[in-house]
C-alpha cells in the first residue's frame, strides 16, 4: 500500500497540471475491459468490434469527410433549435413568473404539452412537413423550451420581494426592475434550464435523425444498422458522448458556475 502512495501523489500533481487526465482516467478500465472481452473471442468481431477497429473506422470516416459533415449538421441543428427554444422559453417564463394572470392562463397549457413527449409528435410532423429539417427543428425546440420555461419561472420566483420593493422605492420603472433585478436574479436558473434543455435536445435530435433524418450522427448510426456495421454504430455512440461531455463540461458548466458566483449562489 505504501508503495502506491508515490504513484498516487504523482498522478494528483500531473492531473492538476493536465485536467484532461482526470477526465480520461475513469475510462481506462472501461476500454481495457472492452478490449479483454473482444480478445476473448466469445463474440464475432462483426458483432462486437475491438477498440482499434473503432479507431480505424474513425480514421476512415474522417479521411472521407463523412464524419465531419454529419457532425457539423447535427451541431448546427442543435444550436439553431436551442436558440429558438431560448428565444421563446425565456420571455414566456418571465411572463408566467411575473404575472399571476399569465400563470393561471398559461401554466396548465405548458404542463399539458410538456407531458407529451417530443418523439410522440413525429408521426404527425412527418404528415405535415415530411422527412426534413422542419420536423427535426420542431423536435429540438419542443424539447429545449420546457426546461428553459420551468427554470426561468423558478428563477423569477426566487428573487426576493424585498428587492422588488427596494427598486420601486427608489423610483425604478418596471422595465428597469425587470432588467436590473429580475433578470440578474433569475439568470443562474435560466442557465441551468438551458443546460438541461440542451442535454434533452441533443438526445431528441439524435432520435429524430434516426427516424426522419437524411444526414447527421443519428442518421449515420441508423444507416450503419442497415449495412450491419456495428463498428460504425459504436463509433457514433462514442462521438455523441465525447461531444456532449465537451459542450457540457467545458462550456455550459463553467457558465453556470460563473453566473452562480456572480449573484452569490455559490462560494
Amino acid at each position: 500500500m505504501n508503495a502506491l502512495l508515490p504513484l498516487w501523489s504523482f498522478w494528483v500533481r500531473t492531473s492538476r497540471q493536465w485536467p484532461v487526465l482526470q477526465t480520461l482516467t475513469p475510462f481506462v478500465p472501461v476500454v481495457l475491459l472492452w478490449q479483454a472481452v473482444a480478445s476473448w473471442g466469445a463474440f464475432p468481431p462483426a458483432f462486437f468490434p475491438a477498440p482499434m477497429d473503432v479507431v480505424r473506422n474513425f480514421g476512415t470516416l474522417m479521411y472521407k469527410g463523412i464524419l465531419p459533415e454529419y457532425l457539423s449538421d447535427s451541431v448546427s441543428r442543435l444550436v439553431a433549435g436551442a436558440a429558438v427554444g431560448m428565444a421563446l422559453g425565456i420571455p414566456l417564463g418571465l411572463l408566467i413568473g411575473l404575472s399571476r394572470r399569465a400563470y393561471v392562463a398559461l401554466w396548465p397549457v405548458v404542463l399539458f404539452f410538456q407531458a407529451i413527449g417530443d418523439i410522440a409528435w413525429l408521426p404527425i410532423l412527418i404528415i405535415w412537413f415530411g422527412f426534413g429539417l422542419t420536423t427535426m427543428a420542431f423536435v429540438i425546440v419542443y424539447t429545449v423550451i420546457f426546461p428553459v420555461i420551468f427554470n426561468t419561472v423558478l428563477g423569477v420566483r426566487s428573487v426576493k420581494i424585498e428587492l422588488h420593493r427596494a427598486a420601486q422605492s427608489l423610483g425604478a420603472p418596471p422595465w428597469r426592475i425587470l432588467t436590473e433585478v429580475v433578470l440578474p436574479g433569475a439568470l443562474p436558473n435560466i442557465v441551468t434550464g438551458l443546460r438541461n434543455g440542451l442535454g434533452y435536445g441533443w438526445r431528441a435530435l439524435i432520435a429524430a435523425e434516426m427516424i426522419v433524418g437524411t444526414s447527421g450522427i443519428g442518421f449515420m448510426m441508423f444507416d450503419a444498422r442497415r449495412a450491419g456495421s456495428v463498428t460504425e454504430i459504436v463509433l457514433g455512440m462514442i462521438v455523441l458522448g465525447i461531444l456532449w461531455y465537451i459542450v457540457d463540461a467545458w462550456v455550459l458548466a463553467p457558465i453556470e458556475r460563473a453566473t452562480g458566483r456572480r449573484w452569490g449562489l455559490t462560494q
